[in-house]
C-alpha cells in the first residue's frame, strides 16, 4: 500500500520522464553518433549515377588539398553541370515541352546552412548560384525571374543552354507530344552528391533540369531541402534521384537521414524510404527513385525501385560505380 509521500514521489518521477523522457532520448542519440564517437577512415564521396565518376574525382581533389566538404560538393557536380553531353543536367538538358531548359538545384553544408534556386534558366552552374543564395542572402530558396536576376547580379553570364543534340530531340517528342517517364533512360538522371572531408564534416549538393518535356514551370525534388537532398553532420546526409514528385510527397532524403539517427543503417535507411513510396503507390513501371546515404562513420547504402540505379563512391583511394539493389 502506498503512503501519500511515496505516492507523490513516484508520481512526480512519472510526470518527470513524461516531460522529460524524449529529450533524455535525443541526447542519448546525439552522444552516439558524434563526431568523436565515430571517427571515419578518411574522406568519402558518393554521388548518383555514372557521372559521378567524375564528379568524384572533382570532389575529391578539393577534399585531399584541405578544403571543406561543401566546396567539394559544390566543385563535384559542376562537372555534369557543364558538360553538354549530359541531357539532365545543366547545359544540354533535355528542355521541358515550351522547349525551354529549366534547372534546379541545392547545397547543404555541415553547419546546417542550405541555398536553392528552382525554374532558372540561362545559367549553366545553377548549384553555384545555390551556393550564393546560401552564403550571401537570408533566404533559402530563390526562383524563376528572381533567381535570374540574383544570378546576373552576382556576376554569372546568360548562356543557351539548349544544344542542338537536345533541340533535336525535343523537336521529335513534339510530333505526338506525349509525356512519358521512362525509368533510367540514357542511365543518367539528377546528380546528387555527398562529401566527408578531412575533418569529417559532411556536406551535399543536387542539381538538375528536371524530367524531359516536363509541363513549363514544373520543379522537382531537387531543390527541396529534405526531398533531393538532406545533410546533419551530427548523423549523415542522404540524396535521391528519379522522379521528384514521388520523393516530395515523403520527404525521403529527410526520411532517411532521421530513421539513420534512430539507428538504421545507411542501406536499412534506403531501403524503407523505398518502401514508404512502394506502399502508396500501385503503378510503379514507369517510375525510378534512388536514395544513397552516408552516415557518420563513413558507412554508405542505396536502394531504388527498380533495376537500373547506379552510383559513384570514392573511398580509400578507389573511385568505384556500383550497381543498387532494388524492389522490384
Amino acid at each position: 500500500m502506498l503512503n501519500r509521500r511515496s505516492f507523490l514521489s513516484k508520481s512526480t518521477a512519472a510526470t518527470l520522464a513524461m516531460l522529460f523522457g524524449s529529450s533524455v532520448a535525443q541526447k542519448k542519440i546525439k552522444a552516439q553518433t558524434t563526431p568523436e564517437n565515430n571517427l571515419i577512415s578518411g574522406p568519402l564521396v558518393i554521388s548518383t549515377w555514372i557521372h559521378g565518376m567524375a564528379a568524384n574525382e572533382a570532389a575529391m581533389e578539393v577534399i585531399l588539398k584541405g578544403g571543406r566538404a561543401v566546396d567539394a560538393a559544390e566543385a563535384g557536380v559542376r562537372v555534369p553541370e557543364a558538360d553538354p553531353e549530359n541531357m539532365s543536367v545543366g547545359l544540354g538538358g533535355l528542355p521541358d515541352r515550351d522547349g525551354k531548359v529549366t534547372l534546379d538545384a541545392c547545397i547543404m553544408d555541415e553547419k546546417g546552412n542550405a541555398g536553392s534556386v528552382c525554374f532558372l534558366e540561362n545559367i549553366v552552374h545553377a548549384i553555384s548560384v545555390a551556393r550564393l543564395v546560401m552564403d550571401t542572402t537570408p533566404h533559402v530558396m530563390l526562383a524563376g525571374s528572381g533567381a535570374l536576376q540574383f544570378a546576373l547580379e552576382k556576376g554569372f553570364q546568360k548562356e543557351n543552354l539548349l544544344t542542338e543534340k537536345a533541340k533535336k530531340r525535343w523537336e521529335e517528342w513534339k510530333i505526338e507530344s506525349k509525356y512519358q517517364p521512362v525509368p533510367n533512360i540514357e542511365n543518367h538522371d539528377t546528380i546528387g552528391l555527398i562529401a566527408i572531408d578531412q575533418q569529417g564534416n559532411i556536406s551535399g549538393a543536387c542539381t538538375t533540369s528536371g524530367m524531359a518535356f516536363k509541363i513549363h514551370g514544373r520543379v522537382g525534388d531537387s531543390p527541396i531541402i529534405g526531398a533531393g537532398l538532406f545533410v546533419d553532420n551530427e548523423v549523415g546526409g542522404a540524396t535521391a534521384t528519379g522522379t521528384g514528385e514521388l520523393v516530395m510527397r515523403t520527404l525521403g532524403s529527410f526520411l532517411v537521414v532521421e530513421l539513420m539517427r534512430n539507428g538504421y543503417t545507411p542501406q536499412k535507411a534506403c531501403e524503407e524510404a523505398v518502401m514508404r513510396i512502394v506502399k502508396s503507390n500501385k503503378n510503379l513501371k514507369d517510375h525510378q527513385v534512388g536514395y544513397i546515404a552516408v552516415n557518420k562513420a563513413g558507412e554508405t547504402g542505396s536502394f531504388c525501385i527498380q533495376p537500373g540505379f547506379n552510383y559513384a563512391l570514392f573511398k580509400d583511394g578507389k573511385n568505384v560505380l556500383i550497381d543498387s539493389g532494388s524492389y522490384l
